[in-house]
Formats: structure tokens, C-alpha cells, sequence
């Protein structure tokens, strides 16, 4: 399959969450899906935005509407691996994983992998970085720990 039938299939392009298996395409055509796909929510919001300041640095209305999708699009975007799962379940990958926050319009991110892989001692780091990647998308990142001891993003559009 080609760049340019990647919206032929079921479902068309879809930002990688951390749930669910690795994506089918192979790794240089899934980059340039994910490069075309970020440069298109990069032009809705040149074209939807309003207000004073870069248009690039405050997330569209369509991004407000579905955070779980814009946010990973932004982090698949900035090149951050995002973990991955099998039918059963297990993690197969280490990276990303966002999921909905548990207040309308914020997200969760968190880095997780295989048991026994070493994300839990990679997570401080890689979602520092990863704060670091949305925070000039207009998104804020706040680190926070959670239950066992586990740390993990909240992240909402800036104010």
C-alpha cells in the first residue's frame, strides 16, 4: 500500500494510542502518513484560529474535541515510540500510551512496555520529554505520580 491509498483503508489513518497492536505499515511509509497527517492538523489551525499569537501554538477545536487522538498524533508526530499490545492483552512495546483523563477535555499519558522491560525506569525521563514535545503545541503537561508510585501525564490545552 502507498502514501497515497493510505485513506482507502477501513477507518483511514489513525494516531497511535499505545492500545492495540504496532501499526501494519512499515516504518518509513507509517512516518510519512504521520507527517501528512500532522501537517494537516497543523493547517486547521492556521485556518481556524482566531486570536492573536503563532496559530501552531494553541490546539484547534477539532483537537479540543477528540485530545485522546490530537495528542497522540502529536507525540507519533515528534518521532516518541508508542507501546503496543497482542490480542491477549500483554505489552509488546515499550512508549506511549494516552488514554481520556478523568475530566472531559484532558488526557492521560503514560509510558509503559513489556513486564520486565524497564519502562518504569524510563517513564520519569520519557515523559518529560514528551511534556516538553506538547508543551509548544499549546498543550499543557503536568507530571504527576500516581497509584504505585507510578508517574504518568495529565495534559489539557493551555489556558
Amino acid at each position: 500500500m502507498t502514501v497515497d491509498n493510505a485513506a482507502e483503508r477501513p477507518g483511514g489513518f489513525e494516531a497511535a494510542t499505545g492500545d492495540g497492536p504496532p501499526a501494519a505499515a512499515a516504518p518509513r511509509e507509517r512516518a510519512a502518513e504521520v507527517r501528512i497527517a500532522f501537517e494537516g492538523l497543523l493547517q486547521i489551525r492556521r485556518l481556524t484560529h482566531t486570536g492573536p499569537g503563532d496559530p501552531a501554538a494553541a490546539p484547534a477545536p477539532w483537537e479540543r474535541g477528540r485530545p485522546v487522538r490530537a495528542v497522540a498524533l502529536a507525540l507519533e508526530a515528534a518521532s516518541f515510540a508508542a507501546s503496543a499490545e497482542d490480542a491477549s492483552g500483554e505489552r509488546t512495546a515499550t512508549g506511549y500510551r494516552v488514554t481520556p483523563g478523568e475530566r472531559e477535555g484532558t488526557v492521560r499519558v503514560e509510558w509503559l512496555g513489556p513486564h520486565g522491560g524497564g519502562a518504569a525506569r524510563q517513564e520519569e525521563r520519557a515523559l518529560t520529554e514528551c511534556a516538553a514535545a506538547l508543551t509548544p503545541l499549546g498543550w499543557e503537561a503536568l507530571l504527576y505520580r500516581g497509584p504505585r508510585r507510578r508517574r504518568f501525564l495529565e495534559v489539557e490545552p493551555a489556558p
